[in-house]
């Protein structure tokens, strides 16, 4: 069995919407993530993902998104050993108040420009790949 993951690559004004993971997490914590989590058993459902990426980020960091691409999709296995396969959407910001919502989930947020992400300590290999892929989709309208 899977978890299902889902990210939010979150672009405005040349730069991405990234947190700092709290360290209270299992997995990465106290590394730069996009925000996202988990979807929720719902049964029968349509919009499961983009559902879920926008519930998420409104309850991490308190804004709202739109205009939602599918990235890319990967596997991993954390650190307690369960199976993740993880969705990354392109999102667009739309409204709100930017800030750590969910002190359990989020230490921190920032607002960063791609060469800052790749060159930041904190930021897994994985994370700067999704954000390489996710900025080559900005030069195709939303």
């Amino acid at each position: 069995m899977f978890i299902v993951n889902v990210e939010g690559a979150i672009h405005h004004n040349g730069k991405w919407l990234l947190i700092k993971r709290s360290e209270k997490e299992d997995h990465a914590g106290g590394m730069l993530s996009l925000v996202g989590g988990k979807c929720e058993i719902e049964g029968f459902s349509s919009t499961i993902l983009e559902r879920t990426v926008k519930r998420e980020i409104f309850e991490e960091v308190g804004i709202e998104v739109t205009d939602l691409k599918y990235v890319n999709s990967a596997s991993f296995v954390t650190e307690t050993e369960m199976n993740v396969i993880n969705v990354v959407f392109l999102c667009r910001y739309k409204r709100g108040d930017l800030y750590a919502k969910s002190k359990d989930e989020v230490d921190d947020v920032f607002w960063m420009k791609t060469s800052e992400i790749a060159m930041h300590p904190k930021a897994p290999e994985y994370l700067k790949e999704n954000i390489a892929l996710a900025e080559k989709m900005l030069t195709v309208p939303l």
